[in-house]
């Protein structure tokens, strides 16, 4: 596939209006799923609708299984054979840059009468981005008794929304505008507003003590409830087309949801020819680190899992054996050229907007630090099989050489023998709360997983 061929003169007028309605499908689930939590449900269960049911005792061959763990990490198992001497796995996270609401988050401000939420910002964030705009709150919060209360606020029409309250340019000359762009903004001030009507006749800190009697009356909960509960609040808008012609997309969260949703999808919608498992991470913005990241042994548990359950007998090398035979596609997305910053990127060496799923021999940053890199063979293994089912493809890496840089959960997949390769989606605007895609590179990843797990 040339780097220089536009996707879009490539597909006739039928696969146009598949790429359309593809695209509509995603953009329903990029509008209901904002978390990873949300993320698991959702894809539970459309699996289940498709005949995965949760692993039990023992299992064989033709079953379709799913493993959860803690609720934030999900693998899909597709058997085709017995005894499993190797699969084709899809990896992909389900988080997002966010912020999230720390244990003790609320605070009174007498002077200006708000109540606001401290947050501490997950992942790689431009913090300007996320002052001034109409944020939500989701998450789970979970009793002293056991309880567990489902929060999801902000993001119908007619919910509440959350902000964070920037400076008037009239007065932010000192304050702002004599720093540096990323000085300007300080963590501990992303602070969003939750409340402003006080306890009537209250005497010591009467907003707080209306907020808490509304939290009290709406969710059964405590302020000491908070120590135990997930919030993260993401922007409030939905998916949006953008263009005259509608041939992006703009979503929060599509880093790297789009790579799960196109990833399950592929492996629903495909008839395997060999053993596959589709799995979902978490944590991957922060270095996927904690025990639903792709640091964790997650993956290995879920081999063993199999092994044993389909009645193998197997010893450590067994499999160790198994990782070395099997590959992996890190399904995370890449950067394409933005027309205002050109200069960041090594042009030959760039993905663009429309010429499909983007392929990355490796990534890291200056000296490939912390990459993951594919061998020649793999890459020539994976053109073969998208050049002969027609997926369009492209070649990229993230940017030049000194100007920064990124990794993916390949580099701790890798670890374990597996062959990886980074394929995926290439975004403008990467972590912004608007973040841009391609509908043609949605739908070329989509078809070039299918095709990974149908060769």
């Amino acid at each position: 596939m040339s780097k220089d061929n536009i996707g879009w003169n490539l597909v006739n007028e039928a696969e146009k209006r598949e790429i359309m309605a593809f695209s509509e499908q995603y953009k329903s689930f990029i509008n209901e799923v904002r978390t990873e939590r949300e993320a698991v449900k959702f894809f539970r269960s459309i699996a289940e609708t498709r005949g995965y049911k949760d692993m039990p005792e023992t299992i064989e061959a033709g079953g379709k299984y799913y493993i959860i763990k803690n609720g934030k990490a999900i693998a899909l198992i597709n058997l085709t054979s017995s005894p499993l001497s190797e699969f084709r796995i899809l990896a992909a996270h389900m988080d997002s840059p966010r912020l999230d609401v720390k244990p003790s988050p609320l605070e009174e401000d007498k002077d200006s009468h708000f109540v606001l939420m401290k947050t501490h910002y997950y992942g790689g964030i431009k913090k300007y981005q996320w002052f001034s705009r109409p944020l939500s709150l989701h998450g789970i919060i979970v009793t002293k008794d056991g309880r567990k209360v489902e929060v999801k606020i902000g993001d119908n029409m007619g919910d509440p929304v959350f902000s964070i309250p920037d400076l008037l340019p009239h007065l932010s000359k000192k304050e702002q505008g004599d720093k540096k762009l990323l000085e300007g903004f300080e963590g501990e001030k992303m602070e969003i507003l939750v409340s402003h009507i006080p306890e009537k006749d209250g005497k010591e800190e009467p907003f707080k003590k209306q907020l808490l009697s509304i939290l009290k009356d709406r969710y059964g909960m405590e302020e000491d409830d908070f120590y135990s509960a997930d919030l993260e609040v993401v922007p409030a808008e939905g998916p949006r087309d953008v263009g005259f012609d509608r041939a992006l997309i703009g979503a929060y969260g599509q880093d790297d949801k789009i790579c799960a949703y196109s990833t399950t999808m592929a492996l629903l919608d495909s008839k395997p020819t060999g053993n596959s498992i589709v799995i979902l991470f978490d944590k991957e913005e922060i270095g996927s680190d904690g025990n639903v990241g792709a640091q964790s042994n997650f993956l290995e548990f879920v081999l063993v899992t199999l092994l044993e359950r389909i009645g193998a007998k197997y010893t450590y090398g067994n499999l160790l054996e198994l990782m070395q035979r099997s590959k992996v596609i890190s399904a995370d997305v890449g950067a394409v050229v933005n027309p205002l910053f050109k200069n960041v990127h090594d042009l030959n060496n760039a993905g663009k907007a429309g010429n499909g799923i983007l392929i990355m021999k490796y990534t890291g940053s200056g000296g490939k630090y912390s990459a993951s890199e594919a061998q020649a063979e793999l890459i020539a293994e994976i053109r073969k099989v998208l050049d002969e089912k027609r997926v369009i493809y492209q070649f990229g890496l993230l940017g030049k050489v000194d100007e920064g840089g990124g990794g993916t959960v390949a580099r701790y997949l890798s670890s374990y023998g597996f062959s990886v390769i980074d394929m995926g989606p290439g975004l403008m605007s990467m972590h912004s709360p608007f973040e841009l895609v391609s509908k043609i590179d949605l739908w070329s990843s989509y078809k070039a997983y299918r095709a990974i797990l149908e060769s």
